[in-house]
Order: structure tokens, then sequence, then C-alpha cells
């Protein structure tokens, strides 16, 4: 499917789905790898992942484009249109979308951060793991109000100050 076969069929699944005309630009970009599509907010134009149309079929990319819509008509209406919205999931039940696009065969998974610091609490001594670097100020210990002092584990010791 060229780019302007799939440029008509969103303008086709929009009005039909949506009752609204899809005015923007729409094409495949093969480089997308974990996800099914995306909807570039400044632009208003809307990516699909080919990979997603051969693997799954349209039924399952019709799914993806009626999300990526969600997210445009929903912008442009000035209304909660990111996926944590009451509006958004909503209207994407209600035209049947996909909330979640299928993993594609050979898709690398993210590998989860690993616990480099810990938040010590200096009167109790609780321990707080944390991935990323915090600001020990801005916390206090969930047992007994204590300060809390940042500690690198070992790993990291190298890197943080």
């Amino acid at each position: 499917m060229s780019n302007e076969e799939l440029q008509q069929w969103i303008e086709q699944v929009s009005q039909d789905s949506f009752g609204v005309p899809f005015r923007h630009k729409a094409s495949f970009n093969s480089r997308l790898s974990t996800t099914g599509g995306r909807y570039f907010i400044k632009s208003h134009n809307i990516e699909i992942n080919p990979m997603q149309l051969e693997m799954f079929g349209r039924e399952e990319t019709e799914r993806i484009i009626k999300h990526e819509l969600c997210h445009y008509h929903l912008h442009l209406a000035k209304r909660g249109y990111m996926h944590r919205d009451a509006d958004f999931k909503k209207l994407l039940a209600m035209v049947g979308g996909s909330r979640f696009c299928q993993t594609l065969p050979g898709a690398k998974a993210r590998k989860p951060l690993p616990y480099r610091y810990k938040l010590v609490c200096t009167a109790c001594a609780t321990e707080y793991p944390r991935k990323r670097k915090a600001d020990p100020k801005r916390y206090r210990c969930g047992n007994c109000a204590g300060k809390l002092k940042l500690v690198a584990l070992e790993e990291s010791q190298g890197k943080a100050k």
C-alpha cells in the first residue's frame, strides 16, 4: 500500500467513524519499531507502522488508525487527547480503536532501569530504592517523617557525586 492509499484510507475512516474530515498528512514510517502509529501535535500529521499492516492485516491497522484519529480530533477540538484522559478513553471505545497495538515479532523489549540509588532515612534507616537520582530535600521518610539522604549504589559509584 502506498502513502497515497493510506491517506485516502485515513480520510475515509475519519469521515465514517468520526463524521469529521482528516485534513492533514498521513504516511507510513518503517522506522517505527515499538508502536503502531503516532500523532504529531504540532503538525497534526499521522504516521503508521507498515509492519502492523503486513503482520496483522487491515482490521488491526484500522484500529490503530482510529486510535491516532482520536488523538487528532480531540486535540483539534481542544479536549483531552492524551491516553490518560477520560475524553480519549470514551471516544476510543465509541469508535472501536485499539488501546494498544500488537507486539511485532522480533521487536526489542525495553530493559527496565536498574536501581542505582537509594534514599535512606537518617532517623529510622528505612531505605527507598531509586532508579534515578532524587533530591532528598524534597522528600521525607514515610515511616517517621525523618530526613532522607541520597546514597549511590556500588554500580554507579564512579558516576554519582
